[in-house]
Parts: structure tokens; C-alpha cells; sequence
């Protein structure tokens, strides 16, 4: 060995050495591993050379075999033997590949790290190749798979046919039934993940109704009474969902919670006032409120005073700024529906009078859209809605018609369906989340038929579907986008829930599921005895019959036969005087209760001081005795003296 290198590689340790104490931690003098660039360009280069030249190899081979219209079991044995030969030649560049990889590192050391790019992907090129020769071209002989192809073939068919046809996505296979009480269900609102319904009716109360806290017993989690005694006409949800807005019969909406505690109350304005403007709430009646559809915080309500308010949550002393529906005389309209377009913009009131009035939302003064004829003058039109896309209103007109509007073209209706029956003026429509259907409930006297949510085709306008719900009016109806389940409300108290369990997801089904929780049975005695010692028989005294036993026990009780203390007698007031003795609590008591009270007459007493003090006046005289007149007393009659000496109660008897 050269006695340099053995010199060098020692003070190389000691080096390392030295430093590994310093730094505290060896490993030092581990050499780097070398590639030589240029000889593993050559070999990616000759390694594309060849695969691409095998990929030409394969579609030649796939050509000819196309032409002589191959059996599918010669195919599939040329495939086995073209991943052989591939196989085979990967083999054969690894060995290469590797020969060539120990030429260039026989220097380097052999437990030596990794340190460098990394080497050509050999590996890759396998797996290209077992690509390739997966993806070839199936030929025109090939049937190993043609009943499955033609089944997929029908399943896309048959799926292309349920996207064309959106009757197909109504989910109206499974429904459930909510009991919302026994008078109508006139308000629905589900807030906008789905997760919670409330329920708002005739009968006051309003219910709320959490899907996945419910079982299959479906009931209620809270109801409550917000607004008294007055009718429930709308409910909803903000777009947060954290709000619930409570629209009832009186002057002055509300806003909940989601657990249905007060959070504001508009107020109410001065019915004194003419102009509606300068009130700062409504002055009579509530139809219909919503949320503005971006703005969380701001809602509307429309009422019989004839105005359309907006309003903020955070000022509940004054609307925001109001709208006045006018005729065509200028007379003062009564609103009974209100919306906001999709993308909050436009204000949208239907009237008594028929006509459907928009505004801009900035500009209450006029409005920017107006159908004077839009339905029958005197019927309530029951509600208002706005598409998806936002160029679509469709308006449900009390006079029994449904109208589908262009607001770009507000002159005339672009579709009317006829025949359908309303009797309440809160009756819904509205589209289904798609925007290819328009969906409304239809009303029927007592007994005398079913109400139906009917289905009409937005383009053709044409009744592609019923759903007879219940024996009363259907009032309500929703469609939420997220759930894909539609909601009714009916005049009979319930609030039906249609779902499918393919299309729908969450809400109805997350309840469904559920079994009813068992009731936990406590130990209860059937009946309760309270037993205390003196209320049993053995104790408690005979009820007496006759008084006069009762006196004759009496009379033999020492302390009710006990003979009344005779009335006090000399000294002494307001009860007995201690007996006389030596000591000192005797002697204090007998003075304390002795009667000092003059009973005297008191004008004697006084001038029985008279004439001493003219005699010799001491106190007052001296004064004013150069002014003083010489003071001259009556003289008492016999009767004075007379009466003086009659006893006092005989005076009072007088």
C-alpha cells in the first residue's frame, strides 16, 4: 500500500474525528456518488429509439390482423406473446442498463448513500409498455364482451331518457306524514341546508321540526304560540338560517331564532297618519313576507295598509323604505303577496285589483313593471315567484289560474293553465330545482274530492303530472333544491313530505330510518297512600253529634271550666298586679303597674294655682306687667260644678 494514501486517509479521520467531537455527531467523509451524463443520455435516447419502434411493431401486427379477421383466441395469444417479447426486452435494457450502472460506480464505494438525481426510469417503461399493449383496439371479430356493451348501451339510454324527461326526477315515491295540528297548515319554511321544517297553521302554533333528530314517530321538537291569537300566513328562512321571519295576521312581523326565541318585532305605526310613508310601521293587517335573497339581514312584508315595506334587522324602530301599490286612478291598492327577484334587484307585489306591480329595489317611486290585467279585478292572487334563471314569473291567481310571465315582455302572460281550483290566499307555486317544472296545490270543498300538488312542463305549459296528497285543499307546497324533496301543506293540519330514496338526499330519509325510542317505564304504585300517624282511625278523634255532650266535657275539663279571673280592683291597669312581697321584682312590678292618672277636673287643677301666682307671679307676669290687663275669670255656675262631678261615662251617654 502507498504509505501517502495510508498518511492521508489517517489524517482524514483524525479530521473527522476532530470534528465529530465538535459538531457532536459523525458520518463525515461518505463519497458522493458520480454519474456520467453522457452515457445516460445515450441510453434514454436508445430506450426511446426502441419503444417507439415496438409500438409501431404492435399496430402493424394489429393491421394485419384486422385484415385477416383473426378469431378472438389467436388475439388474445398474439397479446400474451407481444408482453412476453416485452418483457423479454425490458429484461434485456435492465441488464444492460445495470452492467453499465456498475461500470460507472465499480469506483465509488458499496455501502456508500444515494446522493444525486435520480437514475432513468427503467421501471416506467414496463409499465408504458403493459399499457399499450392493454389499450390495443378490439377487432372486428372480438365478441368476448358484447352482452355487456349492449346492456351498458340500454343503461345510457335509458339514463339519457330520465335526464331528457324531468318528470322522471320528481321524488315522489315514499312520502311521509307530519301532524302539524287539525286547522290548516298555511306557512312552510325549511331553512337552507334542509336539516330543520317549521310549520305555521290557523290554529296559532308554530311547530319545528329537526329531520335528524326526529325518529319514526315524527313529532315536533317545540311548538309555540309567537303571535297570540292571530292566524300564521308565512314563515321562512333567512339565507343564513340562523333567523326565522314570522308573518301573521296582525300589524307586526317577527323574527325567531332557530330555537324560537324573540330576536326583533317590527313596529307598529300611527293609523292616524294618511300618508303610509310617513308612518314608520304598518298600520293594519300582514299578508306575506320574505328575505331578501342575498342581503341576510334586510326582509319584506306587505299588509292591508297598502304598502310594501322593507325592513332591517338591526333597526326595529323604522322600515327601510316603502312601496305603494297604486291603480290605475292613483287609489290605493291592498298588496296580498310580495317577492323578491333571484338576484334581489326587483320588488314584486301582486294586488286586490288584479294587477302585478315591480320595482326597482333603489327606486320605490315608480314602478319599473306593471300588468294592469293580470288577473281577475277582486280575486287575491295567493302568490308571486321568480325562476331560477330569473327571467320567469310564474303568479297563482285566486280567480283558479296559473300564468307564467316574461318580465322582459310584461304585457301578456307567456303561458295559463285554467281549472285550478283556490280557496285560500296564501296557495303556492313555485319551480322545481331543475327550472323545467312549475309545481301548484289545488283546493276542494269538505268531503268532496282529494287535493293534488299538479306538475305543468314550463315550455309547453302542459299538466304532466298529479299528486293526489290528501280529502283537503292543498295550501302549501315547496321544493327544496338541496334535499329534492317537495313539501305540502293542507287544510286538514298536516304537512305531507314527498321523497325518492335514489334522487332525494338527507332530510325525510335521515328520520325514516329510525325506530321509535322505547318510553321508559318508571315504577309507579297505581295508587299513592300517605300515611301519617295521627290521620289513622286508631288516633283520630269521633266526630261529635250534639253539642250538649260537648259542653258536659267541658264542664269536666279543669282548664275550659276554669272560672274567669274577677276585674282588677285598686291599683294597678291592664291586668293582675303581682302578689306583695320582699322581693325586689315584686316590689318593681307593683310600682310599674300602679294607676298614677289624675282623674280630676282639670280646669280645678288649674286654678287651684291662680291665686299664688297673682299673689306672687314669678315666670310670665313680671314681663309684661306694665301692659298686662288684670286677667278677670268667670265664675263657675252650680251647673258647671254639677256637671263636673257627674260620672264620665254618664257625659259620654249624653
Amino acid at each position: 500500500m502507498d504509505p501517502n494514501k495510508v498518511d492521508e486517509a489517517s489524517g482524514k479521520m483524525s479530521g473527522d474525528g476532530d470534528m465529530a467531537s465538535v459538531m457532536g455527531f459523525s458520518g463525515f467523509g461518505k463519497k458522493a456518488r458520480t454519474f456520467d451524463l453522457d452515457a445516460i443520455f445515450e441510453q434514454t435516447r436508445r430506450t426511446a429509439i426502441e419503444r417507439s419502434q415496438h409500438v409501431l411493431d404492435e399496430r402493424q401486427k394489429n393491421s394485419q390482423m384486422e385484415e385477416e379477421g383473426e378469431s378472438s383466441k389467436s388475439f388474445k395469444s398474439s397479446v400474451h406473446a407481444q408482453r412476453d417479447k416485452a418483457a423479454a426486452a425490458t429484461s434485456r435494457k435492465q441488464e444492460s442498463e445495470s452492467s453499465s450502472d456498475s461500470d460507472s460506480d465499480s469506483d465509488s464505494d458499496s455501502d456508500s448513500e444515494l446522493i444525486g438525481p435520480p437514475l432513468p426510469p427503467q421501471h416506467a417503461a414496463q409499465d408504458d409498455d403493459d399499457d399499450e399493449c392493454l389499450r390495443l383496439t378490439r377487432p372486428p371479430g372480438y365478441t368476448g364482451s358484447t352482452a355487456h356493451s349492449d346492456e351498458d348501451d340500454d343503461e345510457g339510454e335509458a339514463q339519457d331518457d330520465d335526464d331528457d324527461n324531468p318528470v322522471k326526477k320528481i321524488p315522489d315515491t315514499h312520502e311521509i306524514t307530519l301532524q302539524h295540528g287539525t286547522k290548516t297548515v298555511s306557512a312552510l319554511g325549511l331553512d337552507p341546508s334542509g336539516a330543520r321544517l317549521v310549520t305555521g297553521g290557523y290554529d296559532y302554533d308554530v311547530r319545528f321540526w329537526d329531520f335528524a333528530g326526529m325518529d319514526q314517530a315524527l313529532q315536533a321538537f317545540r311548538s309555540l304560540q309567537p303571535c297570540e291569537c292571530h292566524q300564521i300566513k308565512s314563515l321562512q328562512y333567512s339565507i343564513t338560517g340562523d333567523v326565522i321571519l314570522v308573518v301573521s295576521g296582525n300589524a307586526q312581523a317577527k323574527v325567531l331564532d332557530r330555537d324560537g326565541f324573540n330576536v326583533m318585532e317590527c313596529i307598529k305605526g300611527d293609523q292616524y297618519i294618511v300618508d303610509m310613508a310617513n308612518t314608520k310601521g304598518h298600520t293594519a293587517m300582514l299578508n306575506s313576507g320574505c328575505w331578501h335573497p342575498k342581503i341576510k339581514e334586510e326582509f319584506m312584508t306587505c299588509s292591508n295598509d297598502g304598502t310594501v315595506r322593507t325592513w332591517d334587522l338591526s333597526s326595529e324602530k323604522k322600515h327601510k323604505s316603502v312601496f305603494k301599490p297604486r291603480s290605475f286612478q292613483g287609489k290605493k291598492v291592498i298588496p296580498t303577496c310580495c317577492t323578491y327577484s333571484r338576484d334581489g334587484k326587483l320588488i314584486a307585489a301582486g294586488c286586490q285589483d288584479g294587477t302585478i306591480q315591480i320595482w326597482d329595489r333603489n327606486l320605490s317611486v315608480h314602478t319599473k313593471f306593471h300588468c294592469r290585467q293580470a288577473h281577475i279585478p277582486g280575486s287575491d292572487t295567493s302568490c308571486l315567484s321568480f325562476s331560477y334563471d330569473g327571467m320567469t314569473l310564474a303568479s297563482r291567481g285566486g280567480d283558479d289560474t296559473l300564468k307564467m310571465w316574461d318580465i322582459r315582455n310584461f304585457r301578456n302572460p307567456v303561458n295559463v293553465a285554467t281549472g285550478l281550483t283556490n280557496y285560500f290566499a296564501m296557495t303556492d307555486c313555485c319551480f322545481s330545482p331543475d327550472d323545467k317544472l312549475l309545481v301548484t296545490g289545488t283546493s276542494v270543498k269538505k268531503d268532496e274530492g282529494n287535493g293534488k300538488l299538479v306538475f305543468f312542463d314550463r315550455a309547453s305549459f302542459q299538466r304532466v303530472y298529479e299528486i293526489e296528497v290528501t280529502k283537503a285543499s292543498v295550501v302549501r307546497c315547496l321544493w327544496h333544491p338541496k334535499l329534492n324533496q317537495i313539501m305540502a301543506g293542507t287544510g286538514n293540519g298536516l304537512a305531507k313530505v314527498y321523497y325518492d330514496p335514489v334522487k332525494s338526499h338527507r332530510g325525510a330519509k335521515l328520520c325514516v330510518v329510525k325506530s321509535k325510542r322505547k318510553e321508559k317505564h318508571a315504577e309507579t304504585l297505581t295508587q299513592d297512600y300517605i300515611i301519617t300517624p295521627h290521620a289513622l282511625p286508631m288516633f283520630r278523634e269521633a266526630r261529635q253529634r250534639s253539642t250538649r255532650k260537648q259542653l258536659e266535657k267541658d264542664r269536666l275539663d279543669p282548664k275550659k271550666s276554669h272560672k274567669p279571673e274577677p276585674p282588677v280592683s285598686g291599683p294597678g291597669r291592664g291586668g293582675r298586679v303581682a302578689a306583695h312581697g320582699g322581693t325586689l321584682s315584686s316590689f318593681i312590678v307593683k310600682n310599674i303597674a300602679l294607676d298614677k292618672t289624675d282623674d280630676s277636673n282639670p280646669r280645678q287643677a288649674i286654678l287651684r294655682h291662680a291665686k299664688e301666682a297673682l299673689d306672687n307671679p314669678y315666670w310670665v307676669a313680671p314681663a309684661y306687667k306694665q301692659t298686662q290687663p288684670e286677667p278677670v275669670f268667670a265664675e263657675e255656675s252650680e251647673e258647671d260644678e254639677e256637671a263636673d262631678k257627674e260620672p264620665e261615662w254618664k257625659k259620654r251617654k249624653i
